[in-house]
């Protein structure tokens, strides 16, 4: 976490030192805010997000008070994120619905924000720190706007990044259960099964689950972890390796 936010402030710090020795490049030469906004947005609508950013970045500085610095944060935001610096646009999302909550921009920039951490979300065999924050930030958008166009995506990038998580855990349970430390599996099993359950390798972490149970002789658990499975799972790959199981039992 630490290291996050360290690298998160170091990208600020450099973003900072270049704007400002670029600010005389830049393509702003009015003290009209919104004929600055008009060169900003011309450049970013051209693709030319370098020439935008230098602009949006003078525009916070020059125009800081003014009617067009909400839009202009956005579009900072945006063109970062649109060049895949999305540390950086993050940044910039999060200083609009912060500071300008009532901006007609904050339900795109934190959809934005949200979907910053998605792009940053890695191969689930590395750390999720990232994956996690997009589903804390895109959980909050839905929060606050159930009803909006991105609604839909955001449930399905929720649940995208929920079966991540999950196969991570359960690739541990799997490799514990080869290793045969039956302990440390049934804590990820159980792991999946409690904050997982909505994901696709429920069914696969509660067959797990009761294949360790059955091999520790916990067969009292064994049996109600099965009719779970009977009672839930009827379509699973792996019902009929349950039933197996459950013939050898002891009665």
């Amino acid at each position: 976490m630490k290291k996050i936010i360290y690298s998160l402030l170091m990208m600020i710090a450099v973003s900072a030192l270049v704007s400002c020795s670029s600010s005389d490049k830049a393509n702003i030469n009015t003290d009209d805010p919104e004929k600055a906004y008009f060169t900003a947005k011309s450049n970013y609508d051209k693709g030319d997000y370098l020439e935008a950013i230098d602009d949006f970045n003078l525009i916070k500085l020059k125009f800081s008070g003014s009617n067009i610095i909400d839009k202009s944060i956005y579009f900072l935001g945006m063109s970062y994120y649109k060049r895949e610096e999305y540390i950086l646009a993050i940044y910039e999302f999060e200083t609009l619905v912060k500071n300008y909550p009532s901006s007609e921009y904050s339900e795109d920039a934190r959809y934005s924000m949200a979907m910053g951490y998605y792009k940053l979300s890695p191969a689930y065999n590395l750390d999720q720190t990232y994956s996690r924050y997009a589903i804390t930030e895109f959980q909050n958008f839905l929060d606050l706007y159930p009803n909006s166009k991105h609604a839909r995506s955001a449930d399905s990038k929720i649940a995208e990044l929920q079966n991540k998580l999950a196969y991570k855990t359960f690739k541990s349970a799997e490799l514990y259960f080869n290793l045969e430390n039956y302990k440390a599996a049934l804590v990820y099993y159980n792991n999946i099964l409690e904050d997982y359950f909505d994901s696709k390798y429920a069914d696969d972490a509660l067959y797990g689950k009761i294949q360790v149970l059955i091999i520790k002789k916990m067969y009292e658990e064994a049996k109600k972890e099965i009719k779970r499975f009977e009672d839930i799972f009827t379509s699973s790959e792996f019902l009929s390796r349950v039933k197996s199981l459950k013939a050898r039992i002891p009665a």
